[in-house]
């Protein structure tokens, strides 16, 4: 497992799936042919065909007060739209626990915002319900996220609300924040719109040692590169791109730690300027 300490935080990821090729359907401009002249994105992030590497996976974020979970993953047991996610039987709650994160030792959840691979793990399957898998813990949910959200009919926005989230504010157990909200002294959420309306990404500082974990305003590295590349699930392309360009130029050069939600292994590293652009470097 992987862990980062900044400070008085521990920041430790848990992998959920981990892949190679496939990720066009997330972006479509990502090629092989388009890919293949960023030599910096290999090995970590590309294979020499120019195939993206991504993942999906947890960050439980320890600060001296709260241990906190950032996005949950797919879960188990699910139905899906997209096959090789559906009825998943993974180990993710036992490498979670392998880490030494057993789930009632969890007290505060964050989602970014409320896709299928960001919520899953909120609920488990018992008896035929879904129920909280972490059931000591506070799930901070974006207002903004929730009205639109809430109010979806298609199938790949609802399904995922239906047996994620509603079932943890049905229990009482969810808290609706904007995104200015503090969660402790260390760690607080910051607007990334666009991916979704109301999305977020969490931002972490302790001692003089500063972090943000992206979300989904980025899927990849190569989106340094090219912020300007469609993401087919961006809410509001248009708007999702300005914040990705944002986003680089707020963190480019300034040595904060940058912690990819779906980025491969090793998963963290710094935004630099670079040839009129931006590309991301290993930590």
């Amino acid at each position: 497992m992987l862990a980062w300490r900044l400070g008085d935080v521990t920041i430790t990821r848990v992998v959920e799936i981990e892949a190679t090729g496939g990720s066009r359907f997330i972006l479509p401009d990502a090629t092989p042919d388009a890919v293949q002249p960023h030599r910096w994105l290999a090995p970590h992030f590309a294979d020499e065909r120019g195939r993206l590497r991504m993942s999906v996976h947890a960050l439980v974020v320890e600060t001296p007060a709260r241990r906190i979970v950032v996005d949950t993953c797919i879960g188990n047991d699910k139905e899906r739209s997209i096959p090789t996610w559906t009825r998943l039987r993974g180990p993710f709650l036992d490498e979670l626990a392998r880490a030494g994160f057993a789930p009632e030792t969890i007290d505060t959840v964050v989602c970014t915002h409320l896709h299928v691979d960001h919520v899953g793990w909120n609920t488990m399957l018992r008896d035929g319900k879904w129920v909280a898998t972490f059931p000591n813990a506070r799930y901070l949910i974006g207002g903004t996220e929730w009205d639109f959200f809430s109010r979806a009919e298609d199938a790949f926005l609802k399904d995922p609300v239906d047996d994620s989230v509603r079932p943890v504010m049905a229990e009482g157990r969810a808290e609706l924040v904007d995104d200015r909200y503090r969660v402790t002294d260390e760690v607080w959420l910051e607007s990334t719109p666009g991916h979704t309306p109301g999305h977020f990404s969490v931002r972490i500082s302790s001692q003089g040692h500063d972090a943000v974990i992206s979300g989904d305003l980025m899927h990849h590295p190569v989106q340094c590169r090219h912020p300007e590349w469609d993401v087919r699930f961006d809410n509001d392309g248009a708007l999702a791109k300005k914040t990705r360009r944002a986003f680089c130029e707020r963190y480019a050069d300034s040595g904060t730690l940058v912690l990819g939600t779906h980025f491969a292994t090793p998963s963290s590293g710094t935004i630099v300027k670079k040839d009129g652009s931006f590309r991301f470097v290993v930590a």
